[in-house]
């Protein structure tokens, strides 16, 4: 066994790997062996096939496989321990490699083609300038949390008469057309209306202010133009709502109206846990501004990794190995087109430069991900998703376990690993350049990813 490495120019070389017959003959008779034992064959008892026999059946494909396995394992070893930067993976010559003879070629010379991916000088200084885009947190925004929070911890209660954002309970029936009760027409006892979903603003106004006991009839068709609506009041499915027409008399049982809860301690205490530190408004909105803040810092941060991104992969000089990449491109992606590889090249190209700065940046300042930060950007990211629902006081216990379940599928851990190291890679640009901060309106910075 024999491999040697000849460099081409800067980006691509030819690596030679020759295979001799007792690089592989010991490995060829085991597997001849193991065939024998397994080979069933009419006439002959299980494992006792003349060896001369199984290796006129299997002999040839034994070898392939036997110097195939070799092939691929020893490759490997020496990119491994050559340290070869290389991009993509070794591609067989197409002038080079000669032909292969499997039934009388017992020595073997393959030829591979590799590309270098290169080394980059990067121009990260302090004359190198960016921007970090933070949403500037308004009045509106906290008023609309506050809102939403009281909204969510408020209680609907009982009211002496209807008004215009209350609920009311009451039985209904359905009448002909001479205002009478319809024998067969669809009755409900106590059903559910909530006056602001009613689409007529007239009928509306003749819900407001009506007191238990009274009655309203109405045209339910106009009340709710959705059949699906009527459906749900009247406990009926969409296809009967569709034939109901005319009008409903509903005898008002229950009034009443949605109060929002009440900005106090104990409203701190069912959104943050009992055990807050939050005691009055001032200190309660000032956390809203924190969980804003929060909430926008993931896109912040990937607003300014996608501007680094472009910036450096613009700025910096990356000479790539173009024709093996679109042979690799071609070898590795069978359903692709010479045409569709030409016209996407170019975001390839992007792509894989970014990479190279990135292998670059990870290669100057040792950067490392280990299993603990894994596991903290895991805890992260767990905790963030139970805030979505309102949950900020985990029990750790669950929350590990979540973390547990997630780290326990390899796509979610490789996304992890693969978002801590960017997040490592944007300190080292961050501690680099110049990076000056830029408050802008919710509106500006919801445009900012739309170009």
């Amino acid at each position: 066994m024999n491999i040697t490495r000849e460099n081409i120019d800067e980006l691509n070389g030819l690596i030679r790997v020759s295979i001799e017959k007792t690089d592989y003959e010991s490995k060829v008779e085991e597997a001849l062996k193991d065939y024998r034992k397994k080979a069933n064959m009419p006439g002959f008892r299980p494992g006792k096939i003349p060896a001369g026999l199984v290796k006129k059946m299997y002999g040839k494909s034994a070898m392939v496989d036997e110097v195939n396995k070799l092939l691929t394992h020893e490759l490997s070893k020496y990119l491994v321990n050559e340290k070869l930067n290389i991009l993509g993976e070794p591609l067989p010559n197409e002038t080079e490699q000669k032909s292969i003879d499997w039934d009388l070629d017992t020595d073997f010379e393959f030829v591979f083609d590799i590309g270098y991916a290169p080394e980059v000088k990067l121009a990260l200084d302090k004359r190198s300038k960016f921007t970090l885009y933070q949403v500037e947190i308004s009045d509106d925004m906290i008023n609309q949390q506050v809102e939403s929070y009281t909204n969510r911890f408020g209680e609907s209660q009982p009211c002496d008469v209807v008004l215009a954002n209350g609920t009311v309970r009451g039985n209904i029936v359905q009448l002909d057309a001479d205002g009478q009760v319809k024998e067969d027409g669809a009755q409900v006892e106590m059903a559910l209306i909530s006056i602001e979903v009613i689409k007529d603003e007239t009928i509306k106004d003749m819900f407001v202010g009506k007191k238990v006991d009274d009655e309203v009839v109405f045209d339910i068709k106009k009340a709710y133009p959705n059949n699906t609506e009527i459906g749900y009041l009247l406990n009926i499915d969409r296809k009967e709502a569709e034939a109901i027409e005319g009008d409903f008399k509903i005898t008002i049982k229950e009034i009443k109206q949605f109060v929002p809860a009440t900005v106090d301690v104990e409203l701190f205490k069912k959104i943050y846990g009992e055990e807050t530190e939050i005691a009055d408004e001032a200190a309660f909105r000032a956390g809203i501004v924190s969980e804003i803040e929060a909430a926008y810092l993931p896109s912040s941060d990937y607003k300014f990794a996608n501007d680094t991104r472009d910036t450096l992969v613009e700025k910096t000089a990356v000479e790539l190995p173009v024709d093996f990449l679109k042979r690799w491109l071609m070898a590795t992606n069978k359903e692709l087109t010479l045409e569709q590889i030409e016209s996407e090249f170019d975001l390839f190209v992007a792509d894989l430069k970014w990479q190279v700065i990135k292998e670059q940046i990870i290669k100057e300042n040792e950067l490392k991900v280990d299993e603990k930060e894994v596991v903290e950007l895991a805890k992260e990211v767990a905790s963030a998703q139970f805030r979505q629902y309102g949950m900020f006081s985990v029990p750790d216990e669950h929350l590990m376990g979540f973390v547990h379940q997630m780290l326990s599928k390899e796509d979610d851990r490789n996304r992890l690993y693969s978002k801590k190291m960017e997040d490592k890679i944007m300190e080292v640009v961050k501690s680099k350049v110049t990076v000056s901060t830029k408050k802008v309106s919710r509106e500006e910075f919801e445009k900012l990813f739309e170009k």
